[in-house]
């Protein structure tokens, strides 16, 4: 990557927000600027017209930075190339060539760093294969020395004779007392279980019990993420996550357990259990909230008519139902999976549009959290627009 291709991508961001213009009328002009509703727009835009998508946070990360200090990867460069209407981005660069630069035939970023790695080891010094060996020790007979004419005849044979009286007779070892060393190991092997019951006596003494969550209307189980807290005298409460259709597990040595299960459609439920007779495997029915359903309902239902006029009928429909649940004064916030901006706020009526709008992205809408007041009208929503690798996992 060089400083000519950074230039080169600030050039290609002009020509994407060209390109949306034409057909397009944004809260801003400016790309920068652009979030919420016009994100979405853009993202419905380029998979029309390119057949591909950028992710909610590569357009924070490359679009809302100028310029921008490094590149994305080559199929998002790609894929923002035909979006503006060239073949590629080695095609863009080639039409928008600065003073004197050289751009390579087919340059690829890959083989580039595979070639300069191949010229570096290329130019490495070779290294020494025949290293010097190490010399053999020398023994100590002479090269010389004729071992058949060796004279032993005469030689003088000196005997180390041992003395008596510096001879030490050494005590016999005492006999170890077996009773006292067993004693001890005894000892030590009681000690070490004593210590692990009491290290295991919340798993030793422990007994699990699961919970399944079902709709009382519909008899299924709940369409939604539940949050538990498990509350515990002296002690803060336990939070937990139990994801739709799964059971929630829980292990105590405990006589008694205290629940509060919550849900964005369903009534809040406080739960009391004496374990010392409880089942150990439960459902808990949970009343569904119908006007909070009814608002995501209409929030996600397809408006796609049979012909034009159709559909024009049926978003006025959802429309009207959405203006009926929503109170004038509903706090509304969208949840983004970025450092930028990690929440926004909306009002009533852009949060409608945003949901009449007939956008691919209104399938991954999930909502946090919704609450509404003693008259029934919602008066807070908060939402998400989930990312395809979010669904999938």
């Amino acid at each position: 990557m060089t400083d000519l291709d950074l230039l080169h991508f600030e050039q290609l961001k002009k020509d994407v927000q060209g390109q949306y213009l034409k057909e397009h009328t944004p809260s801003q002009d400016d790309i920068s600027k652009w979030k919420g509703i016009d994100i979405i727009y853009f993202q419905e835009d380029l998979r029309k017209k390119a057949k591909g998508n950028i992710s909610e946070k590569s357009f924070y990360t490359y679009f809302k930075t100028s310029p921008v200090t490094k590149l994305p990867r080559i199929d998002m460069l790609n894929l923002l190339s035909i979006y503006a209407g060239y073949d590629s981005w080695y095609e863009f660069k080639k039409q928008h060539l600065f003073a004197g630069e050289l751009l390579q035939e087919n340059e690829n970023p890959d083989e580039e760093d595979g070639d300069e790695l191949e010229k570096t080891v290329s130019e490495a010094p070779e290294t020494v294969k025949n290293e010097i060996q190490p010399k053999k020790p020398e023994t100590g007979i002479a090269q010389n020395a004729d071992l058949q004419k060796t004279n032993t005849e005469n030689q003088n044979i000196t005997q180390n004779k041992p003395d008596l009286n510096q001879i030490e007779i050494s005590p016999a070892p005492a006999k170890k007392n077996f009773f006292k060393k067993n004693a001890w190991a005894l000892v030590t092997s009681v000690l070490i279980t004593i210590t692990g019951l009491l290290g295991f006596k919340d798993v030793l003494f422990s007994k699990t019990y699961k919970y399944c969550f079902i709709d009382k209307d519909r008899g299924v189980s709940v369409i939604n993420t539940l949050e538990i807290m498990v509350v515990k005298e002296n002690e803060s409460p336990l939070m937990y996550k139990i994801k739709p259709g799964e059971c929630f597990y829980y292990s105590t040595k405990d006589k008694n357990l205290k629940m509060r299960i919550s849900a964005p459609f369903y009534e809040p439920l406080e739960v009391n259990r004496n374990l010392e007779n409880a089942p150990e495997e439960e459902k808990i029915e949970l009343k569904p909230d119908d006007y909070k359903m009814a608002a995501y309902y209409f929030s996600i239902k397809d408006i796609k008519g049979g012909n034009p006029d159709e559909q024009v009928a049926l978003i006025k429909q959802k429309r009207n139902q959405l203006e009926n649940l929503i109170s004038n004064n509903a706090v509304i916030y969208q949840v983004y999976d970025n450092d930028t901006y990690g929440i926004e706020s909306l009002n009533k009526q852009k949060y409608i549009t945003l949901v009449t709008t007939p956008t691919t992205s209104l399938k991954n809408l999930n909502v946090i959290e919704m609450k509404k007041d003693t008259k029934g009208k919602i008066v807070s929503i908060k939402f998400k627009i989930a990312t395809t690798d979010e669904k999938n996992k």
